[in-house]
């Protein structure tokens, strides 16, 4: 195991009406002045928005709104926060929504203090020094961006999707989880989260470092217990005990405890980024495709991690061969994937002729020559696993 540092200041309500703490939230953190952004759709038809927006009325709260952030979010929208932050002297942003919602207000909270162009740090360019305060209403369980200092943002100006990591900055004041806020997600949506969350895991599961025996009991009692609730919420939408324990693995999933003490991976993400960004398809049901591809190429050159998920998570039990089982394991994860309705390769996503030689170039423009903590990747590696999606 690795030295390491972990530090999560984020305070959680959990449970049934977790959204309606969320003026008293804002006053514990000194907010006077805030910026609520959203999506649309959901928040504004369950009245959710309305409910929050009422709650700042009576407390005294004066609030702006920023509304219409988009999936896979770009730079417009976050230069738009911006501007209207400083025109209206913002003091605190109040993410409503799910991960694109709050990966958009964390980059406006680091933007706003900063003299330059914001995207200077997800070009790595400049480091987050400070930021505006933020809190979560979190409606969408996936993205695990209410626990996480990450923000995901697309630059228009060539396409570039882009993740920025930081330890404390970018991490939510407070984030209310309830879980009944989830029940009218559409069937598509929450399949969709569940393969991200367990994506967030695999990252930091598929790691060099030895002896993290703790963080791996971890990360795999996650992805049972994923597994477990997964089709419970599928069959039964307002199952709220599923929906709560699906939502609080998505939270687990990305706050960081995965990944102490060890060497993190990260590979899928980068390349389903790419895909993304060039074909706008949902980031978790892109990584439904990418895992098993990187897994099946890990398999035959670095298989141990694979074959112990295989048998410790998969129920693999049958195969001594290390390769021989982690490809068993990729073919089950593949089956529950597809019982989820998601897709497994390329024209299941929609993408009949995939670019490969574009995503290729785009992902090593944004990611350096060699890639990967779990294995060092080169681009013709990258290529290989992009064709093993097809």
């Amino acid at each position: 195991m690795d030295n390491f540092t972990y530090c999560t200041p984020t305070k959680y309500i959990f449970g049934h009406g977790a959204e309606n703490h969320t003026a008293e939230e804002l006053l514990s953190i000194s907010a006077t002045r805030v910026m609520v952004v959203y999506g649309g759709g959901s928040v504004l038809r369950s009245g959710l928005l309305a409910r929050v927006l009422l709650q700042l009325d009576d407390a005294g709260i004066y609030h702006c709104e920023l509304g219409g952030v988009q999936p896979n979010p770009t730079d417009p929208k976050v230069r738009e926060g911006i501007e209207i932050c400083r025109r209206e002297q913002i003091d605190t942003l109040l993410a409503v929504g799910g991960g694109s919602v709050i990966d958009t207000a964390k980059a406006i909270a680091a933007g706003v203090p900063y003299d330059g162009d914001f995207w200077d740090f997800w070009a790595g360019k400049a480091t987050v020094q400070s930021a505006l305060p933020l809190g979560v209403v979190l409606t969408i369980p996936a993205a695990g961006s209410e626990g996480s200092g990450n923000s995901v943002i697309t630059l228009l100006d060539g396409m570039h999707k882009i993740s920025l990591r930081t330890d404390f900055w970018l991490r939510p004041k407070f984030a209310l989880l309830n879980p009944e806020l989830t029940f009218t997600l559409p069937p598509e949506q929450t399949a969709a989260g569940i393969a991200d969350m367990m994506a967030h895991i695999f990252e930091r599961y598929f790691s060099p470092t030895a002896d993290v025996e703790v963080t791996d009991r971890v990360a795999e009692g996650l992805l049972m217990a994923i597994m477990e609730e997964a089709p419970k919420v599928m069959s039964n939408p307002t199952d709220y005990q599923a929906r709560a324990n699906i939502m609080w693995s998505g939270t687990l999933a990305h706050n960081g405890i995965c990944g102490t003490g060890r060497r993190e991976d990260w590979v899928s993400h980068f390349m389903e980024h790419e895909i993304s960004a060039v074909y706008g398809v949902t980031h978790g049901a892109g990584l439904a495709v990418m895992l098993p591809a990187f897994m099946s190429f890990m398999a035959h050159v670095a298989p141990a991690k694979g074959a112990q998920l295989a048998r410790r998570v998969m129920g693999v039990t049958d195969e001594p061969d290390d390769t021989a089982a982690a490809l068993e394991g990729i073919r089950r994860l593949k089956d529950f994937f597809t019982s989820l309705g998601l897709p497994v390769t390329f024209n299941q996503l929609g993408i009949d002729k995939p670019n490969i030689p574009l995503l290729v170039q785009k992902l090593h423009e944004n990611k350096g020559e060699r890639i990967g903590g779990y294995f060092t990747l080169t681009p013709a590696d990258t290529e290989q696993i992009y064709r093993l999606a097809l």
